[in-house]
């Protein structure tokens, strides 16, 4: 093998053939360019949200946290924990709700049947004794008129009696009446009234004293003013706290259905939730809905029995109490203007007449008649209502008595008519006002009054107890439900986290 000058070796081939190219050695490749890092690509954005939810895709609207929360409630709700939640949080509402309701109707009702029994109902009487009073104390001051310049001294005390209890009762109705209502007006008019009747009937007995008959004047001219002015007020102010009365009667005694359907609604969404209980666990027995079942189902026993017993408490007290004392308050005030009639037709000697008839008869005679007609006798009239309204003895005889005296009385007066007619002025006044053993008829009518009385007395003892019964029956009732009605809300809310638990 030969070698070249440059000191390579030349490969030798076979015989014959030209010899190879010579090898040259490997260049050195040139050094690549740099090429720049690799970047990351770019990630769209993410919105917040549940760990692998979906994205939305570029370009699309931003969802709200709001609609975000509601398809989260509503993937909850699909889930058995998510439906027992739910009806947990229907339940307590529902129970809570009854008994909010049942607390509010019920404390509206007691709080009419309390007024009933210790406003409305003495404000009425109040009004009755008002008109009682004036009544009578313009027939006692007629009666002390007809007995001469010195009346009795029983006879001026009762005036006096009659005026102060008067002015006592107004002075309480006008503290309890509205400044806009019909009974302000008509307390504000007895008020300013009464004081000019006290004149004038002193004037009356002044000049009676002297003889004088200026002072049978002053007294048709106080009886008058009584007659038609202040009498009608008083009734006015009677009629005013009666339709107040019947005002807290009706806002006690109806039903209260909204809480007694409430109640209802209750019941029946605990019954499904048990029964669905039972169906998916096989299980009989939830304590915590029992429990609220039984707390659910006492209020409403308890509302509808303890308000059934208030209302027929509320409604004898009204039938067997009010109505018997409006009766016997309207025969007592006919009888008392009987009374004040019948001495004014001796004090007229009638200067004051009215037609009847055709006929020219005296006025004040004929008002007597008139209301002694109204007031009736054992079976008509006023006292023959009254009777029929008497549900016991204790009541009905007092009303018989009066009855029996009212018939003496028509007949007594019939013989003083007899005896003015015939010219016997004092026959006459001897019959009316005179001593017991003329059998005078102011002996009857104050039998009837005193009878009249009792039974009035009576009366009012039974509308006070019958409506302290109906009162009580709702005692509680509003308190109790409010706390039966939480501990039913927690019993719902423990029953469905016990079924929650076992999802944990």
């Amino acid at each position: 093998m030969t070698h070249p000058p440059n000191g390579g070796a030349v490969p030798s081939g076979p015989p014959g053939q030209a010899p190879a190219a010579p090898v040259q050695a490997p260049a050195v490749p040139a050094q690549a360019p740099r090429q720049p890092a690799p970047t990351m690509p770019t990630v769209p954005p993410q919105t917040a949200g549940t760990p692998g939810a979906p994205v939305a895709p570029p370009g699309a609207p931003r969802r709200t946290a709001w609609s975000e929360g509601v398809d989260r409630l509503r993937a909850a709700a699909t889930t058995e924990p998510g439906k027992l939640r739910i009806i947990g949080a229907v339940l307590a509402l529902l129970v809570v709700a009854f008994g909010a309701v049942t607390t509010w109707q019920m404390t509206e009702r007691s709080a009419a049947a309390d007024d009933v029994l210790h406003r409305s109902q003495p404000l009425s009487a109040d009004a009755a004794a008002i008109y009682r009073s004036l009544a009578d104390a313009n027939t006692a001051a007629s009666s002390g008129f007809l007995a001469g310049g010195q009346e009795p001294a029983a006879i001026r005390a009762r005036y006096e009696r009659d005026i102060e209890r008067a002015s006592e009762k107004l002075a309480t109705a006008a503290s309890n009446a509205g400044a806009d209502s019909s009974s302000a007006t008509a307390v504000g008019k007895l008020n300013r009234l009464l004081p000019e009747y006290t004149g004038l009937i002193e004037r009356a007995r002044a000049n009676n004293r002297q003889g004088l008959p200026l002072g049978g004047a002053y007294l048709r001219y106080a009886n008058d003013t009584m007659q038609t002015q202040m009498l009608p007020a008083a009734e006015k102010l009677y009629k005013a706290e009666n339709e107040r009365l019947g005002d807290d009667y009706g806002n006690a005694k109806p039903y209260p259905w909204f809480a007694i359907a409430l109640g209802v609604l209750a019941l029946a969404a605990l019954g499904w939730a048990q029964h669905r209980n039972y169906r998916r666990t096989n299980r009989v027995f939830n304590h915590g809905l029992l429990a609220a079942t039984a707390a659910a189902t006492v209020v409403l026993l308890w509302l509808v029995v303890g308000h059934t017993f208030a209302r027929s408490g509320l409604d004898d007290s009204y039938d067997n109490g009010v109505r018997s004392l409006n009766v016997l308050n309207d025969a007592r005030i006919s009888s008392l203007k009987a009374r004040g009639n019948e001495n004014l037709t001796l004090v007229s000697r009638g200067a004051e007449t009215t037609e009847v008839g055709g006929r020219s008869e005296d006025k004040f005679d004929v008002a007597y008649r008139a209301q002694m007609k109204q007031l009736g006798g054992a079976d008509s009239g006023l006292l023959g209502r009254a009777a029929d309204l008497a549900d016991d003895s204790a009541g009905g005889n007092p009303v018989a008595e009066a009855a029996k005296n009212v018939g003496v009385w028509k007949d007594r007066h019939q013989v003083a008519r007899s005896s003015d007619d015939s010219g016997d002025y004092q026959g006459a006044l001897d019959k009316v006002i005179g001593s017991k053993d003329d059998e005078p008829t102011g002996e009857c009518f104050d039998n009837v009054d005193a009878a009249l009385d009792r039974a009035l007395a009576h009366e009012q003892r039974e509308f006070q107890q019958a409506a302290k019964d109906g009162r009580g029956a709702m005692s509680g009732l509003a308190v109790g439900a409010a706390v039966l009605a939480v501990l039913a809300a927690a019993g719902a809310v423990l029953g469905i986290g016990r079924r929650l638990s076992e999802y944990r």
